[in-house]
């Protein structure tokens, strides 16, 4: 989901400066309500691991670019399940911007774009499960239909903020929507992928309740909340 370089240009790409200051805004407020609950160690371990991931997942998996963005794996909904919201969201913009200061620079410009695209659709499952998950429903539980639901809703989130900045930068000509249309399309194969992670990861957490309920995990993982 990196926008191009040249998609938006510099005297537009401002926007992105306050739609990330508005996500940031976000994350510190739900990294304060968590630290009410957890440790200072507990969230630093979570937020650790939430960024090694995401490191990993941008490098490693497979990747390929398609019209106006690349087609990534991120699974935001892996680690804000596994994780908790706010180590899973600055996880999210801590690993973009190592990814952008030593393994890929030409991102760097994009940065704030790319930032806001992985963390509001990150706060919209996080809404969606305090509507969807019974307050009492530890995550080792859901059903696949609600992981489905909150995979869905992310990977959504990702295609709606791309292809806003492809049309804000670029405007509606054909070639442009043309581009997104392609990414957006390319992008389903994520869609269809990233439930059945989410739901391997939740059945190894069931199977193995000791260790996911050390304090490297968030605690609604498989206690209720």
């Amino acid at each position: 989901m990196h926008i191009e370089p040249g998609v938006v240009n510099e005297a537009k790409i401002i926007l992105s400066y306050a739609t990330a200051a508005g996500a940031a805004g976000i994350c510190i407020k739900n990294a304060v309500d968590t630290l009410k609950h957890s440790t200072i160690a507990a969230f630093a371990t979570r937020l650790f691991a939430a960024t090694l991931l995401t490191v990993v997942f941008f490098e490693v998996l497979p990747k390929f670019p398609v019209g106006v963005s690349e087609v990534h794996f991120i699974f935001g909904s892996t680690l804000f399940l596994l994780f908790g919201l706010a180590p899973a969201a600055i996880g999210l913009a801590t690993g973009l911007a190592i990814q952008g200061l030593f393994l890929a620079p030409a991102d760097l410009p994009q940065y704030f774009m790319n930032a806001t695209t992985l963390l509001i659709p990150l706060f919209g499952i996080s809404w969606l499960a305090n509507r969807i998950i019974a307050p009492k429903t530890p995550y080792i539980d859901l059903a696949y239909t609600q992981v489905l639901k909150l995979s869905a809703i992310y990977q959504s989130g990702i295609i709606a903020w791309v292809s806003f900045w492809a049309f804000y930068g670029q405007g509606f000509g054909v070639e442009n929507i043309s581009a997104v249309v392609s990414f957006g399309i390319a992008y389903l194969s994520v869609i269809l992928i990233e439930p059945i992670v989410d739901i391997a990861v939740l059945a190894l957490a069931k199977s193995k309740r000791d260790a996911a309920s050390s304090s490297v995990f968030a605690s609604r993982l498989t206690q209720t909340g």
